[in-house]
């Protein structure tokens, strides 16, 4: 029997994940010239509407089907939304409809595709990106989804803990994006020219868009209300908070004054990390963890200078390496006290074996995203283009690519650059 109280709740928290993805876009808009404001949130919402009619089509099932063989790939039994009036293979059990979790699910693989576009930005043809982004849906993202996700999966057999996507979305976004960037090459004049946001108000409400969504985020992958989700909830608030104020203590002692930025971008590095741990860790060891995310994360972002890729919006140093930050230290603090679903890790008992499985599915997820995705990028920029002219670049894809402008002011409608 279904549960209307739990689908009703992830429902709900399918919702809010969505919700997330608008607020990416004024997220990443803000912190971008003004000429290439709507060109980065144009990409957004496109993964809204591209991944939404590829999930349905084939893409969950390829992740969330029957195995084929071996836990690397699903079959197409689920493609077009058929065969969904049992239970999803291996989530026998459930409270929740299977169409219920073929929504929640369809939503992180929304917001993991567009978290990619941050890396991106000025730079990138419309049509090549919707290409891209298609065959990485196919390529990259439903097969590590059906590794992690999918109790058929190979890393879900050898019993990793990945609650919400520590692997699957923020590991997978961060180093696709490190392999994207490598294979189109820098921005023109990065970094010796100075590319500062032009609005960080509206990267700051795009900010408390993506804290407030993230509780459907991490709380709605218990599948239900329960205690569990009650955890994740309150692990999820603590690790942003610990994660905000972690940045800034890193800002205050090297560059001697926090930023407002700085502030948003810990917050998110802490929710990053807690992401695989939100229902299985106690709700002390989620606040350190936020804490070292945000710390960690704010050195990381500065190792794009030192090695000179151009990861325009930080996707690698705060989303893949928040992700890393969150898996490992999923190793040692979770605890079967707070779901006795889990394993317990290092410090609760459950001895290296955890910390093993842990750091074999971020290796196996960080490879793949990355070879992958650099290979994709490199064969669609050779076959239709994915990099724009110079010409364009320099005028703003804006108006180049979409015949918009963010802000007109006066008659010749000119704005900042």
């Amino acid at each position: 029997m279904f549960s209307a109280g739990d689908t009703a709740w992830v429902l709900v928290s399918a919702a809010l994940v969505l919700f997330m993805t608008p607020g990416l876009a004024l997220f990443y808009g803000g912190m971008v010239r003004a000429k290439n404001v709507l060109a980065v949130m144009m990409q957004n919402f496109a993964c809204m509407g591209i991944v939404t009619v590829l999930w349905a089509v084939a893409v969950f099932s390829i992740a969330f089907g029957p195995d084929a063989g071996g836990g690397i790939i699903g079959t197409l039994h689920l493609a077009g939304l058929a065969n969904l009036g049992r239970a999803l293979p291996g989530m026998r059990g459930l409270h929740v409809p299977p169409l219920a979790i073929m929504a929640f699910q369809m939503m992180f693989a929304i917001i993991t595709a567009a978290l990619i576009t941050g890396g991106l930005v000025d730079r990138v043809r419309f049509g090549g990106f919707l290409v891209f982004i298609s065959l990485w849906l196919v390529l990259v993202y439903a097969p590590i989804a059906h590794w992690v996700f999918s109790p058929a999966g190979w890393l879900a057999r050898r019993g990793v803990l990945d609650f919400a996507g520590g692997t699957v979305v923020e590991i997978t976004s961060g180093f696709s994006t490190l392999g994207a960037v490598l294979a189109i090459g820098r921005r023109r004049g990065w970094p010796g020219e100075a590319m500062t946001p032009h609005s960080v108000p509206l990267s700051l409400l795009g900010a408390g868009i993506l804290w407030f969504g993230w509780f459907g985020f991490n709380a709605g992958s218990a599948l239900g209300a329960n205690a569990v989700a009650t955890q994740a909830f309150v692990g999820t608030q603590l690790a942003a908070a610990a994660g905000l104020l972690g940045w800034l203590l890193v800002e205050k002692l090297t560059e001697k004054r926090p930023t407002t930025l700085g502030a948003v971008s810990g917050a998110v590095a802490g929710m990053v990390a807690i992401t695989p741990c939100a229902g299985f860790v106690p709700s002390m060891p989620a606040l350190g963890i936020g804490l070292a995310a945000g710390v960690l994360c704010a050195f990381a972002v500065r190792l794009k200078f030192r090695l000179r890729y151009d990861d325009s919006l930080d996707v690698l140093g705060v989303h893949g390496i928040g992700g890393l930050v969150g898996m490992v230290l999923l190793g040692i603090f979770a605890s079967r006290s707070v779901n006795p679903a889990g394993s317990n890790g290092l410090a609760f008992g459950g001895g290296f074996h955890l910390i093993g499985v842990e750091l074999l599915a971020s290796a196996v997820v960080l490879v793949w995203s990355f070879g992958v995705t650099w290979a994709l990028a490199k064969v669609i920029d050779r076959l239709i283009g994915l990099r724009v002219p110079v010409e364009v670049e320099i005028q703003g894809l804006d108006i180049a690519l979409h015949s918009e402008s963010a802000y007109a002011v006066g008659g010749l409608g000119r704005v900042s650059q």
